[in-house]
């Protein structure tokens, strides 16, 4: 592995971070959330959502090659109106433990230094982003949702406190 870059992501990005989108929630949602959801899902979709929403994104490029993306914005949790929220944080998995979710998570916080911290939801069995988040300083505050993606999951909320 050579040059990683983070970077905005720009329009012309759409189709790479799509594609990112679309195979990271295959390789990390397979076997914690409904297949028939994941069946559904498409590279189209995922790409017409880049398109749709290419502002506060961060894409990672290794070598030219979009791996990785994040998006953050100001917290979409009322009661957490003066935070951030990093609302996506994806790596295709041949690049797992490679560095690269922690830069594109380190230009995050960056992008959101001027709120009083940052809020993150997590699916309840994903083992490796909680630990991802914990290591980082993020840590479970009470706050759950149960949302229906054909079947039900439940989503944690994590802070973490400048």
């Amino acid at each position: 592995m050579n040059r990683i870059v983070i970077r905005d992501a720009e329009l012309k990005d759409a189709e790479g971070k799509g594609y990112v989108h679309y195979k990271s929630w295959q390789e990390t949602y397979t076997g914690l959330m409904s297949q028939e959801y994941l069946d559904k899902m498409c590279i189209e979709k995922c790409v017409n959502i880049a398109k749709k929403y290419p502002e506060n994104t961060l894409i990672a490029e290794v070598d030219g090659t979009i791996v990785g993306f994040a998006c953050y914005n100001k917290s979409r949790d009322t009661s957490f109106e003066n935070y951030g929220e990093v609302i996506a944080i994806y790596v295709l998995k041949e690049y797992h433990k490679k560095g690269i979710g922690k830069m594109l998570m380190d230009a995050c916080i960056k992008k959101l230094s001027g709120y009083k911290g940052i809020v993150i939801w997590v699916l309840d069995s994903n083992k490796n982003a909680i630990n991802f988040y914990e290591k980082y300083g993020f840590s479970f505050d009470g706050g759950k949702k149960e949302e229906i993606l054909i079947t039900p999951i439940t989503e944690l909320r994590m802070v973490m406190n400048f």
